[in-house]
């Protein structure tokens, strides 16, 4: 710190004009503050199975908006390293953003992510557009370039409710690489080791005017059957009353699902299952 943070000041930094990102501000000023600042050596990998690591997320669009949800485990390597994990987080009012990959840097990407926007609305006045919230995600990931290189990579999942889009598309999903590119995907997306089961099974159920029970079934659905082929992912635990978390983003901002709702779907769904263990068929 300086000499006038250190007596309770704030330092000249902070009065003079520059960016809206407050991502900017700190590489400029404490980069060492930064999740994505290095911190392995040139050339050294991080050991496989040493760090938690989030898998299966997911997100769709639905008749008010977009729906995205997650599973709870946390796997180091052969060991279920946590099984209450929160992978979905809500980014402002009306965008969402879920994880897959090392937690830790994860988490804090999420929380820079947050401030990031917080900061441009009160710095300009005006809150960002969807197309510019990915675009700064997307930097913020390409930051991250040489830790996931070296085994330690973040793959988040974003979705926005989009006032601007027409009627119909306006619940919008972004997914990014590590490389920090971004994609906007239609319908439906997922990422994660489970992804692979869980886009399967929204590509059976999926329709464009689903209403907010049946996106949540479907989703559920969907993490299901990651769970059944992914070790990775976490399924509905009963006994221990841990269930996926679902959030949907509508005209009237974030909401996440009640932990009720939640557990009264899914254990309808294992009801099912009992009699269909592949799950529903698609809808006609």
């Amino acid at each position: 710190m300086t000499g006038s943070e250190s007596e309770g000041r704030l330092g000249e930094e902070f009065f003079v004009p520059g960016t809206s990102s407050f991502a900017q501000f700190l590489a400029a000023h404490r980069p060492e503050l930064l999740p994505m600042s290095p911190q392995l050596p040139p050339g050294v990998r991080a050991a496989p199975g040493r760090f938690p690591h989030g898998t299966t997320v997911l997100a769709l669009a639905y008749r008010d908006g977009v729906m995205i949800a997650g599973d709870r485990r946390a796997t180091m390597g052969n060991l279920i390293a946590q099984r209450d994990l929160e992978k979905v987080h809500p980014a402002d009012d009306h965008t969402a953003v879920a994880f897959a990959g090392t937690v830790g840097l994860a988490l804090d990407m999420i929380k820079l992510y947050q401030v990031e926007l917080t900061h441009f609305e009160k710095i300009e006045g005006i809150p960002m557009t969807l197309n510019a919230k990915a675009t700064r995600l997307a930097g913020m990931i390409r930051q991250n370039l040489g830790q996931a290189m070296q085994g330690l990579a973040v793959v988040p999942l974003l979705v926005g409710y989009d006032p601007s889009a027409p009627e119909g598309g306006r619940g919008r999903i972004f997914s990014f690489d590590v490389t920090g590119g971004p994609y906007e995907k239609s319908d439906f997306h997922a990422e994660g080791s489970g992804s692979p089961f869980a886009k399967g099974a929204l590509k059976k159920l999926f329709h464009p005017r689903m209403s907010r029970r049946e996106a949540a079934s479907a989703a559920l659905q969907a993490l299901y059957d990651a769970a059944d082929d992914d070790s990775a992912t976490g399924g509905p635990d009963v006994n221990r009353r841990i269930f996926p978390l679902v959030s949907v983003i509508t005209e009237e901002g974030f909401e996440r699902l009640p932990e009720t709702e939640t557990e009264q779907l899914s254990r309808e769904m294992v009801e099912q299952r009992r009699s269909r263990p592949d799950g529903p068929n698609a809808t006609a």
